[in-house]
């Protein structure tokens, strides 16, 4: 199938403060686990282990955590930016990874997904397609948070709508940020350009009537841009909704003290103390946190974050 893949790993992440005031989004924990090592384990069951990020924001956790031969098994390569410069400029930084005529994926750092890369493959290369996005069906109740994508019958991208209205919708697919591309799709990037894939390359091929085509996918993905989809990822992790994926409840050497009372769904990370009498009640407390035994925590997020608590 394919052997390697790009992250785009270069977010701010200013919708997650204030749990991306010291740690990039890629590196947020989902249910103990960061999102950036849920993306490599996903890509690694598919056959690719040589993996390249662009990074920019904290990038040494990123770079300390994964960078080279990592516990994965994965080759993890970086270009790290200075300066921001956008989604498709960030790819661009990275084309000399890729071969000649090579066929590669590019996905988002900041989703939780088990989409099927194969049938993503299979769809890319049925449609001779330079470049294929990976789409979900999402209630129309909620389009206005996404761009939109329009496709035909032979799911050929036709149209975008960026966060459209309801009323104005002409779809309910949302780009998920997972491409399947050719090599040549550089060619349609300028180097050293502040670009962007939604706002300026796909809109520029479906100009010049370029072969962009769709997959639709029934499998998970979610964004977590936001405290309230971060909140949600997580506990669909806990709760087993991803077949590739699972995270952990209760982190290493954490004390749950007899007479604490856990109810609901918890994910708790290491070096916590619960005390006797605190009652929790489906929240996420991060690492090195220690909960009182008058607490009383109710779908809360608790991080300690250079010795300060924040209760979300």
């Amino acid at each position: 199938m394919i052997k390697k893949a790009m992250i785009m790993a270069a977010g701010v992440g200013t919708r997650l403060n204030p749990l991306t005031l010291t740690v990039p989004k890629p590196m947020i924990p989902v249910a103990n686990v960061p999102v950036l090592e849920f993306i490599l384990k996903h890509l690694q069951s598919f056959g690719i282990n040589d993996v390249i990020a662009n990074t920019h924001y904290i990038a040494d956790s990123i770079h300390n955590a994964y960078g080279g031969e990592n516990h994965l098994g994965i080759n993890f390569n970086y270009v790290y930016e200075p300066e921001l410069s956008g989604t498709a400029g960030g790819v661009k930084k990275t084309e000399f990874f890729f071969d000649d005529n090579e066929t590669f994926i590019v996905v988002s750092g900041d989703a939780i997904t088990d989409v099927d890369i194969e049938k993503l493959y299979q769809k890319h290369k049925s449609s001779n397609a330079l470049a294929t996005m990976a789409l979900k069906e999402v209630p129309m109740s909620e389009v206005e948070h996404f761009g939109v994508v329009v496709t035909d019958k032979d799911s050929r991208v036709i149209g975008f709508q960026e966060k459209p209205s309801i009323q104005e919708a002409k779809s309910n697919l949302v780009n998920t940020g997972i491409y399947m591309f050719e090599k040549e799709v550089f060619s349609h990037i300028p180097a050293n350009t502040f670009y962007d894939f939604g706002k300026q390359v796909f809109p520029e091929m479906l100009r010049d009537n370029e072969r962009l085509y769709a997959h639709v996918t029934d499998d998970y993905w979610n964004d977590i841009g936001t405290i309230k989809q971060y909140k949600l990822s997580s506990f669909d992790v806990l709760n087993k909704k991803l077949k590739y994926n699972s995270g952990r409840a209760i982190g290493e050497n954490t004390i749950i003290e007899d007479g604490a009372v856990l109810s609901g769904t918890n994910i708790i990370g290491k070096n916590c103390i619960i005390k006797a009498g605190a009652q929790v009640n489906n929240s996420i407390i991060w690492d090195n946190v220690v909960i009182d035994g008058n607490a009383k925590l109710n779908d809360c997020i608790v991080a300690n974050i250079d010795g300060t608590m924040h209760i979300l």
